[in-house]
């Protein structure tokens, strides 16, 4: 019970920072609301890991690996942050949901992992629910839409990446070396995009690092007391806060396509999801 209240709490928080960035992203550019949200996370967690959980700070084994992970998410983060910057933050969350079945698809390459013809049948049905939530040939493309979908392809291969560092690294250092390596890229880049932020806008800035680092300590929380295959399916929870800050700041509010779509790639991850825990115990 413990681990399912811990992930139900991460994916109330996490949801919080989109929508403070979704927020920001009307006067500041994506690039400095990502760097905001890596600066403040590192500022945030840092004091955490090293007054609770310095023993288990070991360095790492595999430092290119870490570095691939936290390049991979950055991207994700600032496609995610331009995704929502013109498009809901539901229609983007649904299409990032892809994530799940981008593991499913590329496991059997990266990982090893036999992927049987119900897995790889959920994989294209879950690919079809995208493609009804962007509509090509019905609606106007736009760029955002694949920004959203692309989210979830960069954030499946930061899953896969994660449960190869799983076996060998702690949690913690990797959560703390992938805001640290983000955090150095982006910084690079702020002296070309800064405007200069008023105290509401920082005050905003910071609350998107809080929420991350309080989500994802959740998150390694809940992961101390259930594994990740039981607990994925409550990843899905994220779309119902996520529903309600779109709808009540941004008046927002999927359409009946997006909602097809994002039961259709929910459901597949769902049956993806139960497969691996069927075949786990087998």
């Amino acid at each position: 019970m413990k681990a399912i209240i811990f992930n139900l709490l991460a994916w109330i928080m996490l949801p919080v920072m989109d929508g403070f960035a979704k927020y920001l992203s009307a006067d500041m550019p994506v690039l400095q609301i990502t760097w905001a949200r890596y600066f403040f996370t590192v500022v945030f967690t840092l004091p955490v890991m090293m007054i609770f959980y310095r023993n288990q700070l070991v360095w790492t084994d595999k430092p290119k690996l870490q570095l691939i992970r936290g390049i991979i998410l950055l991207t994700a983060n600032i496609c995610f942050f331009y995704a929502i910057s013109v498009i809901s933050l539901a229609k983007a969350l649904t299409l990032a949901f892809v994530a799940p079945l981008i593991v499913t698809a590329f496991s059997p390459f990266f990982l090893g992992e036999k992927v049987g013809v119900r897995r790889w049948t959920a994989v294209i049905i879950g690919f079809i629910g995208s493609l009804v939530v962007i509509r090509p040939g019905f609606v106007e493309i736009n760029l955002a839409s694949f920004a959203a979908l692309g989210t979830g392809i960069m954030y499946g291969f930061y899953l896969i990446i994660t449960r190869k560092l799983s076996t060998s690294d702690n949690p913690l250092l990797t959560l703390l070396l992938t805001g640290s390596v983000g955090l150095v890229i982006i910084s690079i880049l702020m002296p070309f995009v800064w405007v200069k932020p008023t105290v509401s806008q920082w005050s905003m800035m910071a609350s998107i690092g809080l929420f991350a680092c309080i989500g994802h300590l959740f998150l390694i929380l809940s992961l101390k007391y259930a594994d990740a295959s039981k607990l994925a399916p409550f990843s899905y929870f994220e779309i119902i806060t996520n529903i309600l800050i779109g709808y009540y700041f941004f008046n927002d509010f999927p359409d009946n396509w997006t909602f097809l779509g994002l039961f259709i790639i929910v459901f597949s991850g769902l049956y993806i999801s139960r497969r691996e825990i069927i075949i786990k115990n087998t």
